[in-house]
């Protein structure tokens, strides 16, 4: 099964790239993959998914938080920035964006940035619009290609609701320790 499916239940269901910061190495290949997949080179200065790295050893990759009153939407005075209502994303209108930056400014995640050559920003899409070379049969589109690539497979894909479960499931196990031994797992 692939790493990004997930189930709809109604409504719109967002997703968002979750790193887990157990599994992440700082190796850089979802920087390398994502600059070669919007760009078609390897150069980790055009990613839409950041690798941070705090001395000596913690190392986490970030992307679009998705925030649902996203300031760098509002802080944008050439209207530039917009939100695909369907999937969560922040989308750019190249045309329209002029490279002040105030969006990179207004986001509290650290996680946009201009492009090297075009100066317009960037922000991760999820790989939406990407070429058929990378569908995934499996779900029917393509594949963040941070996820499809990650050696570790620390990256995954995850709606509100599995990041919701997934949360109540580590309370309980740091509340009451090792719950095997009652079936869980």
């Amino acid at each position: 099964m692939s790493r990004s499916s997930t189930k709809k239940r109604g409504g719109k269901m967002h997703q968002f790239i979750i790193i887990d910061p157990d599994l992440c190495t700082g190796c850089e290949t979802c920087e390398s993959v994502c600059s070669f997949v919007h760009d078609g080179e390897f150069n980790p200065i055009n990613t839409r998914i950041h690798r941070v790295r705090i001395e000596p050893v913690f190392n986490i990759a970030l992307a679009c938080q998705k925030c649902e009153d996203a300031p760098c939407i509002r802080s944008c005075p050439e209207k530039a920035l917009s939100k695909n209502e369907e999937t969560g994303s922040i989308i750019i209108d190249d045309e329209k964006c002029n490279g002040c930056a105030y969006c990179i400014r207004a986001c509290d995640f650290g996680v946009i940035n201009l492009h090297i050559d075009t100066q317009k920003a960037l922000i991760c899409d999820l790989c939406e619009g990407m070429k058929e070379d990378y569908i995934d049969p499996e779900v029917g589109k393509a594949e963040p290609q941070c996820i499809a690539v990650c050696p570790k497979e620390a990256i995954s894909l995850k709606n509100v609701e599995q990041i919701g479960e997934e949360t109540r499931i580590d309370a309980v196990k740091r509340l009451f320790g090792d719950v095997s031994e009652f079936g869980g797992k």
